[in-house]
């Protein structure tokens, strides 16, 4: 069977980390993986694809059931080295329908068609000469191999199992698919690369698309961090009033209204990062701060945000209650939804809906009319960088996290994340932008592009830190 990719058999025995290579080779997690052996029963194809085109094709297969018998049986026809395959092949033509080796026909059948071997063992476990007959089996099909070492557990066999492994194939790694890295994904394809001189320039052309593709999907996570931003910073609620004045449950109501939309618009696009990176079944564990209700102008508040009760009065008229070292605060988060941020911020503006004398101004981004309640655009200056901070912190950990994996992932970020991105330099960069989306005009698309790249600077450095 021919085909224009390069095509490979993950193969091995049982519960050796052959599903997950593949999931994490192929960028997919819908790959059935489980600790419970023999979860795989059929040879299936996972091919990866760029704009449309296949760059390889892994099969995921069952593990050897009767390796030692089926080399015995391979035994009793003894032929020249240049007619093995052919025994292989008998061997599939007579027991295909022989249920003692499904497995086995499962396994050998893409290899026979062409696909290049990747034989899996687990460097935890200490190497056992039962592995041999497997090996064997593999060499009798004459197809370029290579072998993977994957470190399951704590304990490391890695330089037993290399010795034997190097005697049977032409090429040994040590790749953990839970923890692999792009780099270490690209040296993988580069050394499959060598197996066969046919598939060098195919596989060296599918690197290079592969490597475009990976900045492609940079790209399109910051554009969509720079339009959370901008969405969020330029956002109106508004909210018919049904007196000549606002009630205390309409001011509830939008600030509810106001408060939801900034939510959503991060929770969307948190959606569209993991759909960019291929994790649309990612399971993510996020507890959010116990913020809502706090009163700003509490004396447990002004000790944590630096600011005296009157400090805060003149904060929020001039400047939106930007809170200084608030933000510090807000980035210890155990939640990338805005419960913190938006909690403290709505507190204040109750507080200060309470004041009759303020009822006509705008405070916090809200405007109380005659006719209408509107809460935005937010104009508090801590806002985009906490939205930032999360938006980073979460692709960043979606970026890095395994297809392979399939246990939840807690998006836990600490103080410490913000020094790999927020320094002062790059505020007064992210400023400029940020009090054209805070105005009322409409932003140009080379600005929202110019702002996009800059947010793709700041992501490529956090993902190499």
């Amino acid at each position: 069977m021919m085909s224009s990719h390069p095509r490979f058999a993950v193969v091995g025995h049982p519960n050796k980390g052959k599903s997950s290579i593949v999931s994490a080779l192929c960028l997919d997690d819908t790959v059935q993986i489980s600790d419970t052996p023999g979860t795989t029963v059929n040879t299936r194809s996972f091919p990866l694809r760029v704009d449309g085109k296949v760059l390889y094709e892994l099969f995921d297969t069952p593990g050897f059931q009767r390796p030692t018998k089926v080399l015995a049986w391979l035994q009793q026809h003894p032929v020249s080295a240049d007619k093995k395959h052919e025994v292989i092949q008998a061997f599939i033509d007579q027991h295909r329908h022989d249920s003692a080796f499904h497995d086995e026909i499962e396994l050998l059948e893409p290899i026979m068609a062409g696909a290049g071997i990747v034989y899996v063992v687990d460097g935890s476990k200490p190497y056992s000469q039962e592995y041999e007959a497997e090996m064997e089996i593999l060499r009798y099909t004459g197809q370029p191999s290579m072998a993977l070492i994957n470190p399951i557990d704590t304990s490391d066999y890695t330089q037993e199992w290399k010795r034997a492994l190097e005697q049977y194939f032409k090429i040994v790694r040590v790749f953990n698919p839970m923890t692999a890295h792009f780099e270490e994904h690209m040296a993988l394809l580069e050394s499959i690369a060598q197996l066969k001189q046919e598939w060098t320039e195919p596989m060296k052309h599918s690197i290079a698309l592969f490597k475009a593709h990976q900045e492609h999907l940079f790209e399109q996570t910051a554009s969509v961090i720079a339009r959370l931003v901008y969405e969020a910073l330029s956002s109106v609620e508004r909210l018919p009033l049904r007196g000549k004045e606002a009630s205390k449950e309409e001011k509830q109501e939008v600030e509810h209204r106001y408060k939801n939309r900034l939510r959503a618009l991060e929770m969307a696009a948190q959606k569209s990062v993991e759909h960019i990176w291929s994790h649309d079944h990612l399971k993510k564990e996020q507890q959010r701060l116990a913020f809502e209700g706090m009163d700003l102008f509490s004396q447990e508040t002004a000790s944590v945000f630096g600011l005296t009760r009157n400090e805060l009065l003149v904060a929020a008229a001039t400047s939106g209650a930007s809170v200084g070292a608030g933000i510090d605060l807000l980035f210890v988060g155990h939640t990338l939804l805005l419960g913190a941020a938006i909690g403290a911020i709505g507190g204040a503006a109750s507080a200060f809906l309470g004041f009759n004398e303020l009822s006509e101004i705008k405070v916090l981004g809200q405007t109380l009319g005659r006719r209408s309640i509107e809460m935005g655009p937010m104009v508090n200056k801590n806002l985009p960088y906490i939205l930032l901070g999360r938006a980073l912190y979460h692709a960043n950990t979606v970026i890095g996290y395994s297809h392979a994996m399939r246990s939840r992932v807690d998006i836990v970020m600490d103080s410490s994340f913000k020094t790999k991105w927020l320094q002062d330099e790059m505020k007064k960069s992210l400023e400029k932008y940020h009090t054209l989306f805070r105005a009322k005009e409409i932003v140009q698309g080379d600005v929202l592009e110019q702002y996009t790249a800059l947010i793709q600077t700041i992501l490529k450095r956090v993902a190499d830190a």
